[in-house]
């Protein structure tokens, strides 16, 4: 038996069974996956429960697609530390490029398990054709899995006379994903505080300040106006960005 009918036989059995199986990058034939998007492009954001994603995987093979599936993980490609396999695989189909949608569910605690696993992660996809050929990526598309963060804001004194101080404080917090609860944002992160008067469609930035290590943020401004006050945090590559409600203040002429 020679090398390509080897493999060829080595995948079929692989479809079989349906089941992933671990490979370096390899393409037996002329089945190709043409491309992969995670949660239609954007940061995968997880809070303190399950989140559920979904992965589109793009293949193609003249012969029609027996299966197209994907895993998820975090660490090093072949030994990582945190491992996501979909909910249902995708196939067979005769249809020459198919797109699968594939769901995972990313459960705090277990994958991620803590917060060291926010940041980037990495897709392995695979696709096999009706005909026995394959095509296998390790390294198939990458994306971000960030720990949610809340946000508050709180205006005072209200009402405030106008040209008197006003202090705006606020809250930073992120999802501790080992203890399931959120934790202080901790120190050194910047907030912008903005400002939208009385009638306006848009917010303005006013000052940006840091978190202290309890993950507050404070700050003075003279009030001259009515209108709403929030902050607003960016974000990280570990973290995600967040808005505070507004806190509207009226001032007393």
């Amino acid at each position: 038996m020679n090398s390509a009918v080897a493999a060829a036989c080595g995948v079929l059995a692989l479809s079989a069974l349906a089941v992933p199986v671990a490979h370096a990058d390899e393409q037996f034939g002329d089945t190709a996956i043409t491309g992969v998007v995670v949660n239609g492009g954007e940061p995968v954001v997880v809070d303190t429960t399950e989140r559920t994603v979904t992965v589109e995987v793009t293949a193609s093979d003249p012969a029609g697609l027996e299966q197209i599936n994907a895993t998820l993980h975090h660490g090093a490609i072949g030994a990582p530390d945190a491992t996501v396999v979909p909910t249902a695989v995708c196939g067979p189909t005769t249809d020459v490029t198919s797109t699968c949608t594939l769901t995972f569910t990313l459960t705090p605690g277990t994958a991620p398990a803590d917060d060291a696993q926010a940041g980037a992660w990495r897709v392995s996809a695979y696709a096999i054709g009706a005909d026995g050929d394959a095509v296998f990526l390790d390294d198939a598309a990458g994306f971000s899995v960030r720990r949610a963060t809340q946000l508050t804001a709180d205006a005072a004194p209200e009402p405030v006379k106008r040209g008197r101080t006003l202090t705006v404080t606020g809250d930073v917090r992120h999802a501790s994903w080992a203890t399931g609860t959120t934790v202080a944002a901790g120190s050194g992160l910047p907030v912008k505080l903005q400002f939208r008067p009385k009638g306006a469609t848009a917010y303005c930035d006013l000052k940006t300040v840091a978190t202290t290590a309890d993950g507050t943020v404070s700050t003075t401004v003279r009030a001259s106006t009515d209108g709403i006050y929030r902050w607003s945090y960016a974000g990280t590559a570990a973290t995600a960005p967040a808005v505070s409600p507004g806190d509207y203040v009226d001032v007393l002429r």
